[in-house]
């Protein structure tokens, strides 16, 4: 996984990341049980790639359900992978399941 890809361990660091970010923040909710495992594996690879060839234009956070479960919340997340674009704190952008890199860059050339 890039460096690039923030990984809050709980719901003050992610909100620490949004706070200090100046740009709009790709976060992606993952979750450990068994059916999600394999997804957000695939996810994560991508979210990796994103992350490089964005760099300077967004932040990506990668967190994860359970440790972030305010956050989890507060954005509606139901499933896993699931994904939101915040501008400014506000989401512009949401889905769950697995995308690939093209359908990742689609949404976010639309915001960006």
């Amino acid at each position: 996984m890039s460096k690039r890809v923030h990984r809050p361990r709980e719901d003050a660091e992610f909100d620490f990341i949004l706070g200090m970010s100046g740009v709009p923040v790709l976060a992606y909710f993952t979750g450990t049980w068994p059916k999600a495992i394999e997804s957000c594996q695939v996810m994560d690879r991508v979210m990796s790639d994103i992350a490089d060839a964005y760099t300077g234009r967004l932040t990506a956070v990668r967190a994860d359900i359970t440790r972030c479960p305010a956050a989890t919340e507060r954005y509606g997340i139901t499933g896993a992978p699931s994904y939101v674009l915040l501008k400014e704190g506000e989401a512009v952008a949401h889905g769950t399941g697995p995308m690939t890199i093209t359908e990742v860059r689609k949404v976010l050339d639309g915001h960006l």
